[in-house]
């Protein structure tokens, strides 16, 4: 199946030599939740212009939906709804008619029904002839959604979308954006909440000084990067761990009452029952089991800060 949106050999350098991207190759899967991760300054945001036709590319191809964003960009650009970081509206128009009016600039027909679904799926409809100067932060992000939505794009770029937003706002955008998906719209997300990506999220991609250091589905990466620790409660605290279990690494708590034995993934167990037989036989009496794995945030944290 051709991907909904192709960037090939992609790269970015600004006139000021900062090289902002660097040969970017990435394929997004029609309807699917794709959530690009990397700490500030890492390129999310002139990735996510450069497809939106809002930025130039230094070198490389982007094709949304088959069109080429500089060659067709119209076609292109028709595609994709974007919700900037920064709130850009009139402050002085209505709701209803800022959505409107976004519709229009894409050519579309006007069509009442369409912007009374996008205002009510996203608990706008009863401020629908609300000045924007008078809707709070969150309202007016909201807002922002509803602009992108307006042309019933294909393709929606959120950059940030919950930033200022509180938890109940939050948790009521991310249900719309499952609804969303669930019609068939791709979803291409940047967010500072990692819960949320690991919640939401089909794959994940992360960025680190401009380059993409990987693409994975979201399972095989906390699978596959992931570690889990074994926390073994003693009935009797230790003084030191036994010279017998030095080949298994265990870290013993202050107060000598726990044992953590840490391992990979992909370790299928990593030995924990020859483990268990080793304590056994050193006299080691055990009180409690407890296992615990690797959040998406601590993989992320390991990947863009790498010892």
């Amino acid at each position: 199946m051709q991907p909904v949106i192709s960037v090939q050999g992609l790269s970015k350098t600004y006139a000021s030599g900062f090289q902002a991207l660097k040969n970017i190759n990435l394929d997004i899967h029609r309807g699917e939740i794709f959530a690009l991760l990397g700490p500030n300054g890492a390129g999310k945001t002139t990735l996510i212009g450069i497809i939106c036709g809002i930025v130039n590319a230094s070198a490389g191809t982007v094709l949304a939906d088959g069109h080429d964003i500089v060659a067709d960009a119209r076609r292109a650009r028709s595609k994709i709804g974007l919700v900037p970081q920064e709130l850009a509206t009139d402050a002085f128009e209505s709701v209803w008619d800022t959505v409107a009016f976004s519709r229009g600039l894409f050519g579309k027909p006007a069509d009442p029904a369409h912007i009374e679904w996008v205002l009510r799926e996203l608990s706008l409809w009863d401020k629908k002839d609300s000045r924007i100067r008078t809707l709070s932060g969150g309202m007016k992000r909201r807002v922002m959604i509803a602009k992108a939505l307006s042309h019933e794009p294909g393709i929606l770029f959120l950059d940030e979308p919950t930033a200022g937003v509180d938890v109940e706002l939050r948790r009521g955008m991310w249900e719309t954006v499952g609804r969303l998906r669930a019609k068939g719209v791709t979803i291409i997300l940047t967010t500072h909440y990692i819960e949320e990506a690991q919640e939401m999220a089909d794959r994940i991609g992360i960025i680190r000084k401009g380059e993409l250091v990987l693409v994975e589905e979201k399972h095989a990466l906390i699978e596959k990067l992931g570690k889990r620790q074994l926390a073994i409660a003693l009935k009797t605290p230790l003084a030191a761990v036994p010279p017998a279990l030095a080949p298994y690494a265990l870290e013993l708590s202050d107060d000598g009452h726990q044992l953590v034995y840490t391992y990979d993934n992909q370790g299928a167990g990593g030995g924990i029952v020859d483990l268990l037989r080793r304590l056994d036989a050193s006299g080691i009496e055990i009180k409690d089991l407890n296992t615990s794995e690797s959040s998406l945030e601590e993989i992320f944290v390991s990947l863009v800060n790498p010892q």
